[in-house]
């Protein structure tokens, strides 16, 4: 078979045997694929930095329809190196690609995703708050589960402006005048539905530095969390790991160096049009 060449990102990787490895790739062209790296422990392999977690390059082997394609080379090898170097970043890093895992079937091209998946490290990698980057990243890949959450409007009467709640019965927000159409609404921090509205739409092009209150992202959090729950039923370890380490992460995280350029800045009230 023909060697093929695509750009790509590591998923995660596992040893094969003694010397060998298995490693995905979600690639720009093919979708995710599970190569078969011959030697991959083998001393001075001039392969070792390209397969390496959190990082990106031009890959080229033999890509199969079924069972496991083959790396033999890769060039031009970027890795993200504050993720890979920042062990809480690394969390929310690792809980994307493992966002990006369960999403999308193996094989589907889906260069949409990869370029949004791109983008998401690349905030990631330059100091952007973690936390903001990977809502983001959950929102807008609800998609790819099947669920589309309405956010836009109340949905009874389509009103754009709130404070709203979210209703599992419409599938969508519910403006105050409306809040007694469903008694199990997620009685959601209206400040967090205002962002988790802007966050569904906006792309990471737009923004280079987020701040938000400590109150506002617990809000947001617990939203989204919410909504996995009920819509997705997903249960990764990394995010379980998240979880456990806002307990302890205060007492060891660095602040975040938040790059120049656009802000979003928590000082626009809920009510507002995002």
């Amino acid at each position: 078979m023909d060697v093929t060449e695509t750009r790509g990102i590591i998923l995660f990787s596992r040893d094969h045997k003694e010397k060998d490895k298995l490693v995905k790739i979600f690639t720009e062209s093919y979708g995710k694929q599970m190569f078969y790296v011959k030697g991959a422990h083998r001393k001075n392999n001039p392969l070792t930095a390209a397969l390496l977690n959190f990082t990106e390059g031009v890959y080229f082997g033999t890509i199969r329809s079924e069972g496991l394609s083959f790396l033999n080379g890769a060039k031009e090898i970027t890795p993200f190196r504050h993720i890979q170097e920042d062990i809480f970043v690394t969390a929310y890093g690792t809980y994307i690609l493992n966002l990006v895992d369960a999403a999308i079937e193996d094989r589907l091209y889906d260069p949409h995703l990869y370029g949004f998946t791109h983008q998401a490290l690349t905030q990631l990698d330059k100091g952007a708050d973690p936390e903001i980057i990977t809502n983001i990243f959950e929102l807008q890949i609800l998609q790819r589960f099947g669920v589309t959450p309405q956010l836009d409007h109340c949905a009874v009467c389509g009103d754009q402006k709130g404070p709203f709640d979210y209703s599992s019965k419409y599938g969508g927000l519910l403006c105050e005048r409306h809040f007694d159409h469903d008694p199990h609404r997620y009685h959601a921090d209206p400040r967090a539905l205002h962002f988790a509205r802007l966050f569904m739409n906006i792309s990471y092009e737009q923004i280079n530095s987020i701040q938000l209150k400590v109150e506002t992202k617990q809000g947001l959090r617990q939203f989204i969390d919410q909504l996995y729950e009920e819509y997705v039923g997903l249960h990764l370890k990394s995010k379980r790991f998240i979880d456990q380490m806002q307990n302890w992460s205060q007492l060891l995280l660095k602040p975040q160096r938040a790059p120049e350029g656009n802000n979003i800045k928590e000082d626009t009230p809920p009510t507002s049009e995002p």
